[in-house]
């Protein structure tokens, strides 16, 4: 089917661009990216791709009728204004064409994205709340429970504006000043950008979003981080949904895990998008440690909470079928028209 795809696209190219009249041009058009047109009849023979291959033979398509679409608007315009200038001078602007229809905006995938997380979290009780990128060292780390010689803290990992100014490396930060702000019961979100030193790659970035989630009350407990999370990878991935978590370490929840959900493409045989595993890693979880609580003056006898954080690119990649972080940050028009 690639094959077939890059002919049509040859072919396309050379009939869109060599149309000597807007007839011609209209024909063309007709004949490759009509309902009918050669363009659709591949679209609707996906079906009988093997399943693996369905993301990438689709985005061969969406990125074919991008270019052929852009192609199409640009000779029509050449050929427009050769028929203006064919008339003279006296009828240079004609007020009876048709006004040219122009693009209108989707919404961003990673938008799209948390927009739906958030309405998962709202439909829950949670508000949301919002803190500053700009961080000092007691918010981004020693409120946190973070050892002096922990190695986040380090210039490899963390960007520093000054010696104790910062940009934060994870949403964690606002659970301190919400927390500062209000006694319990407290259950908030919190999306926003994040900041690490890493290298640009397909799957990393030094800038990315994260959705953190906090809940503190009276008789918390981990069944309710793990039901909450349930509920959470429900609405995201549909109803037959597990979740799965696997114990791990982070410095402000005790204890911790790391959490996933069955791969929505295969719903647990194993896939190409789970590396066979049945399983998506989705981010770290954990009951928030007593010494963060006391932190903040709250009685650790009386309340207990959970904390969660996940990375919203990473949703949004599994989502839509995006294979390189990059394209999210690129502006790329062929990438963005298929939303």
């Amino acid at each position: 089917m690639e094959e077939r795809l890059k002919d049509l696209s040859m072919r396309a190219r050379a009939a869109l661009e060599g149309a000597r009249s807007l007839d011609e041009l209209e024909e063309a058009r007709a004949r490759y990216l009509g309902r009918s047109g050669l363009l659709r009849e591949i679209q609707q023979g996906i079906r009988d791709v093997a399943q693996e291959l369905r993301p990438r033979i689709g985005q061969l398509i969406n990125t074919t009728k991008a270019d052929l679409e852009r192609i199409l608007e640009e000779r029509r315009g050449a050929l427009e204004e050769l028929k203006i200038h064919e008339r003279g001078d006296e009828q240079l602007i004609d007020v009876t064409l048709p006004g040219r229809a122009q693009y209108s905006a989707g919404r961003h995938p990673l938008l799209a994205t948390l927009d739906d997380m958030l309405e998962i979290f709202l439909g829950l009780g949670y508000t949301i709340a919002s803190g500053p990128e700009v961080e000092n060292y007691h918010y981004g780390f020693e409120a946190l429970n973070y050892p002096a010689d922990h190695p986040a803290m380090d210039e490899q990992a963390t960007f520093y504006i000054a010696e104790d100014v910062l940009l934060r490396s994870q949403t964690s930060t606002v659970q301190i000043r919400v927390m500062e702000a209000q006694e319990p019961p407290v259950r908030v979100v919190v999306p926003g950008r994040c900041f690490r030193r890493d290298t640009m790659d397909a799957t990393h970035s030094h800038t990315f979003h994260q959705l953190e989630g906090l809940c503190v009350d009276e008789g918390v407990t981990f069944a309710d981080l793990k039901g909450t999370l349930l509920a959470f990878g429900r609405g995201m991935f549909g109803e037959d949904t597990q979740v799965r978590f696997r114990p791990d370490f982070f410095p402000f929840t005790e204890p911790s895990a790391e959490f996933a959900v069955t791969c929505f493409n295969c719903h647990g045989d194993g896939c190409r998008i789970c590396k066979g595993s049945g399983w998506i890693e989705l981010g770290g979880a954990g009951m928030v440690d007593p010494n963060v609580l006391a932190g903040v003056g709250y009685d650790t006898e009386r309340y207990t909470g959970f904390a969660f954080g996940v990375g919203i690119e990473r949703f949004a990649m599994n989502r839509y079928g995006i294979p390189d972080m990059r394209l999210l940050y690129s502006g790329d028009m062929r990438l963005l028209r298929q939303f």
